[in-house]
């Protein structure tokens, strides 16, 4: 038994409660393919097509490939860990607290531009088949709508939300299966024709595209709760983008030889079941879509404000963003933040002349670009013992040259970026300084 300074026996203190392991090897695959695959693929299809015209599919491929040499990095630099935290861990053990900050912080942006995203593709579907959403008043007051319940959905509680997200998981999936399976064998040349375009936009759309193969990071947050995280981490991103980049290059041949001119389409996925089944095909794609958006933002509403929630806890952002709701136990300034900035966002980017989808999920690639190079560069910092990190359990082939190749990459896509969008992003960076700095210190004083 434990003594006390006194000489007294003491009871044992228990040990804290630590997480289950129990995300196994599948799990993790299926987590990767449920993260990215979204309301991208029901927003995109006509955006690519009008960058890139006949040649549309092979601008997955060519993204897909540079997608692989990022994956390729992140399988290797996440089998070093077994703790949950993703890029915002992996950057401060290869770069210090303040480089780590700031990938946590960007990551924050990410997923908020993301919502925006999402926000914009649920108001296209449902102008399908009510006009009036499809108008500046009615867009915003849908937008509005759909935040507000979102957000009551989270702030009540975590069970809440859980049930809302599992509800709608499948749904996103199943209407583009069933694109691939009926409509593949009906896709015609002579429609195909009408996709043509000038010149082909190719840096445009594959940095649209990264922002497509986004999000297999963020089952990588919860590395914690996964069995063997360091051994299943490689094999699980692999496999997923594999799955991926076949739904959405299938999608996109569908697609493009279905719809004529489908560069103009709003809707795309609803214009391809249009032409095969009638209007009750743009009902069944309206509506899955608007339930995978759905079912899409409440998780993101549920697990990013948490992020700024625990940021906040460590001294890193200012301490209201670490305040619980009294009755429901929920970080209700974190989640109110998320949700305002995500709606004023999702407005703004719909004034946009590139319309509201392209423009926030622009500027979400964009900033994901800059945490994924940070990995990248966080492998070679590993493999060349610069910093302290655990021993891989997977080694990517010609690692280096592989994550150096991912870091051009995404420097390629940056430095070719227009002023806006460049602004954009330094002025989350400043921002993020700006809130850490003073938090910093005032943790420090706290702690004296």
């Amino acid at each position: 038994m434990p003594v006390n300074m006194r000489g007294m026996t003491t009871a044992a203190q228990p040990d804290p409660p630590k997480l289950v392991r129990a995300i196994g090897r599948w799990d993790l695959t299926a987590a990767i393919v449920n993260g990215v695959i979204g309301s991208s693929i029901f927003g995109m299809p006509d955006d690519i097509a009008r960058l890139c015209g006949v040649l549309s599919p092979l601008a997955y491929l060519l993204a897909g490939i540079g997608i692989l040499a990022i994956v390729l990095s992140f399988a290797e630099v996440a089998s070093r860990f077994d703790q949950a935290g993703g890029p915002y861990l992996y950057a401060r053990a290869a770069f210090g607290p303040l480089v780590g900050f700031q990938a946590g912080w960007l990551t924050f942006w990410i997923r908020t531009t993301a919502v925006a995203a999402n926000l914009n593709v649920f108001v296209d579907y449902l102008a399908q088949t009510w006009a009036w959403a499809g108008t500046a008043i009615g867009g915003a007051v849908v937008m509005l709508a759909v935040m507000s319940v979102i957000t009551t959905i989270n702030i009540i509680g975590v069970r809440q939300a859980t049930w809302a997200i599992d509800l709608f998981t499948v749904a996103k999936l199943l209407p583009l299966l069933l694109l691939v399976l009926i409509g593949l064998p009906f896709v015609r040349g002579d429609v195909v024709a009408t996709q043509a375009v000038a010149a082909p936009q190719w840096r445009e759309a594959i940095l649209l595209l990264v922002f497509a193969y986004g999000g297999f990071e963020t089952p990588l947050l919860a590395a914690g709760e996964a069995r063997r995280p360091q051994r299943d981490s490689a094999f699980a991103l692999l496999t997923a983008l594999a799955v991926i980049a076949g739904v959405y290059m299938l999608v996109q041949v569908a697609v493009a030889g279905l719809v004529p001119g489908v560069a103009t389409s709003r809707a795309p996925i609803a214009a391809a079941f249009q032409v095969l089944i009638g209007p009750a095909g743009v009902l069944l794609a309206s509506v899955a879509a608007m339930v995978s958006v759905y079912g899409w933002a409440t998780g993101s509403v549920l697990h990013t404000p948490r992020l700024l929630f625990a940021m906040s806890e460590r001294g890193e952002l200012p301490r209201v963003f670490a305040r619980v709701h009294a009755q429901f136990r929920t970080p209700v300034v974190a989640i109110l933040t998320y949700a305002v900035l995500s709606l004023a966002l999702a407005l703004y980017g719909r004034l946009q002349p590139e319309g509201g989808f392209q423009w926030n999920a622009v500027i979400s690639a964009i900033v994901r670009l800059v945490t994924y190079g940070l990995t990248c560069v966080a492998l070679i910092v590993f493999r060349r013992g610069a910093a302290s990190a655990a021993a891989p359990f997977f080694r990517a082939p010609a690692g280096t040259v592989v994550a150096a190749a991912a870091t051009m990459f995404c420097l390629w896509l940056l430095v070719t970026r227009s002023w806006a969008y460049t602004g954009l992003l330094l002025a989350f960076m400043a921002l993020g300084l700006l809130l850490w700095w003073p938090s910093r210190r005032a943790s420090a004083v706290a702690q004296v």
